[in-house]
C-alpha cells in the first residue's frame, strides 16, 4: 500500500488544483455555484446551465484549469533533477508523480474527454470560439511532446528503463539539449 501512497496523493493534488481552478475562476466571473463530491471525483457545479452558457468567460472557466496544471508540470519538470535527488523519497516519488500527471492528464482530457463524457473542451469551444477538433489536435501534439519528455528526460533521471512502447522514445532528441 505504501507504494501507492504517493500516486493516490498525487492524483488528489492534481483533482484539488484543477477543480480548484475551475471553482476560483468561477468565481471570478461571478459563476462558481457548488463543489461536489462524487465517488470518480470532484465537480464544479456552476450557476449557467450548459445550454445557456455564452462568451469568453467560459474560455477561462473551462480551459484556465487546463493551463495551469500543463504549466505547472513544465515548472516541475524544468526542477526533475533536484526533486528526484530529494531527499525524502516519498517527496521524490510523489513529485515523479505530480509531473506524470501535470504533463499528461489534462492533455488526454481535452484530447479523448470530449468521445466519452464531454468535459472541458465545450466550454473552451463556447468561449473562445474555436473548433473543437483544432483543441483536440493541438493537445494531441501537446500528449506526444509532453510523453516524449518523460520519456527521454523524466524517466531516466528516476533511473527507471523499460520496454514498454508507450514509455520508450520514439523521437531521437539531440543529446545536447
Amino acid at each position: 500500500m505504501k507504494k501507492y501512497l504517493t500516486f493516490i496523493l498525487a492524483v488528489i493534488i492534481f483533482t484539488i488544483i484543477h477543480e480548484g481552478t475551475h471553482a476560483l475562476i468561477a468565481m471570478a466571473f461571478e459563476e462558481y455555484q457548488a463543489f461536489q463530491v462524487h465517488p470518480y471525483g470532484l465537480e464544479v457545479i456552476f450557476k449557467t446551465p450548459v445550454a445557456e452558457r455564452e462568451g469568453i468567460k467560459w474560455g477561462f472557466i473551462s480551459g484556465m484549469s487546463n493551463m495551469v496544471t500543463l504549466l505547472l508540470g513544465y515548472l516541475m519538470f524544468l526542477f526533475r533533477v533536484k526533486i528526484a535527488r530529494l531527499r525524502s523519497s516519498f517527496l521524490s516519488a510523489l513529485g515523479y508523480w505530480l509531473i506524470m500527471l501535470f504533463l499528461l492528464l489534462d492533455a488526454l482530457n481535452l484530447l479523448i474527454g470530449p468521445f466519452i463524457y464531454g468535459g472541458d473542451i465545450g466550454g473552451i469551444v463556447v468561449g473562445f470560439g474555436i473548433n473543437q477538433y483544432f483543441v483536440q489536435i493541438v493537445f494531441f501534439v501537446i500528449l506526444l511532446v509532453n510523453r516524449e519528455l518523460i520519456a527521454q528526460k523524466l524517466l531516466p533521471v528516476y533511473g527507471i528503463k523499460t520496454k514498454h512502447p508507450l514509455f520508450r522514445p520514439w523521437i531521437r532528441l539531440k543529446e545536447n539539449m
